[in-house]
């Protein structure tokens, strides 16, 4: 891996995961003017955006090294936690003062005790999950749901305005950020569910998928997701932009903090077991959009595209 030449004296931003959501946003935070240091377990990545212009390192410990700010960009708790403490992981190697902007969809108590863990060695922990998909991280537009200390704000307040058209300041503690993404989660997975289940209930039905999808989206019972996800079925076309292993995670652990607080999620409940069916069938490193796929598996419904190979990562 070709490395490019820190700049000197300047304070780096680091981003740590460079998959389709951390790509765009290290290069909202490079347009920016920040000086921008990637890493990710895929070299192929790290080189992709040193040819666009940034710098590779090549553990989390070494991107972080000279970082002010650390926006990890990582799939979940587990990820989270070993980019902090485990080999090669950045709680000891980031600058006193330094802050941990973290974008994982994770349970709040987990995002808590993160939190505690490293202010105790004297960083500061913003609890910074994401919304808005690949392509508004790249515009840098993202809706950012975050939490955490007045100093974590303010030291990544430089990222934050780089990444999101709207950062919603929702607590002085981590966690808060953490439980507004979950139930975020808890709408997007049940409504991707719905989604397909009604667009692939069209067919079965025999209806032009085109015009059910042009008179929905202009209709009472369109959705954000309806109107987002659809196009990838008629499309027939399943390349992974959100796949549905995601949402076998997050609406995982929505269930799990129901059953906590012996509180009913019925719709959860029962969407869940669809993206389990997906995933199971084959299709868990998919878009989510094949829920859809599924449902035409269990009815025999058609739809298009049927029967050619999905365009996975």
């Amino acid at each position: 891996m070709s490395l490019a030449v820190e700049t000197p004296g300047r304070s780096a931003v680091a981003v740590v995961g460079l998959g389709s959501m951390g790509f765009g946003m290290a290069q909202s935070l490079k347009r920016a003017g920040l000086d921008v240091v990637g890493y990710d377990v895929a070299s192929a990545a790290v080189e992709r955006f040193i040819a666009d212009g940034g710098r590779g390192a090549r553990t989390p410990s070494e991107a972080a090294q000279n970082a002010g700010i650390v926006v990890s960009v990582v799939v979940n708790a587990a990820q989270t936690e070993a980019v902090l403490f485990g080999p090669d992981g950045i709680a000891e190697t980031m600058k006193p003062g330094a802050v941990f902007v973290s974008s994982a969809t994770m349970d709040p108590a987990i995002a808590r005790n993160l939190s505690q863990r490293l202010e105790a060695l004297g960083r500061h922990y913003l609890d910074a999950p994401i919304s808005g998909g690949a392509a508004k991280a790249a515009k840098g537009e993202l809706t950012i749901m975050a939490s955490g200390s007045a100093e974590a704000f303010a030291a990544a307040r430089p990222a934050l305005d780089a990444m999101a058209a709207k950062v919603y300041e929702l607590g002085d503690a981590a966690g808060t950020g953490a439980a507004f993404k979950m139930i975020n989660q808890l709408l997007a997975g049940v409504h991707i569910a719905a989604a397909c289940e009604a667009i692939t209930f069209a067919a079965k039905q025999g209806l032009d998928l085109q015009k059910v999808y042009e008179v929905i989206t202009a209709s009472a019972g369109n959705s954000w997701m309806f109107e987002n996800r659809i196009p990838h079925v008629l499309a027939g076309d399943y390349t992974p932009l959100s796949a549905i292993e995601i949402f076998v995670k997050d609406l995982g652990i929505v269930q799990d903090m129901a059953r906590a607080e012996r509180y009913p999620v019925p719709l959860v409940a029962a969407a869940l077991q669809m993206y389990l069916a997906a995933s199971g069938a084959g299709m868990g490193r998919d878009d989510d959009s094949s829920l859809a796929r599924l449902y035409a598996q269990l009815s025999g419904a058609e739809l298009p595209g049927q029967g050619k190979e999905p365009h996975t990562a």
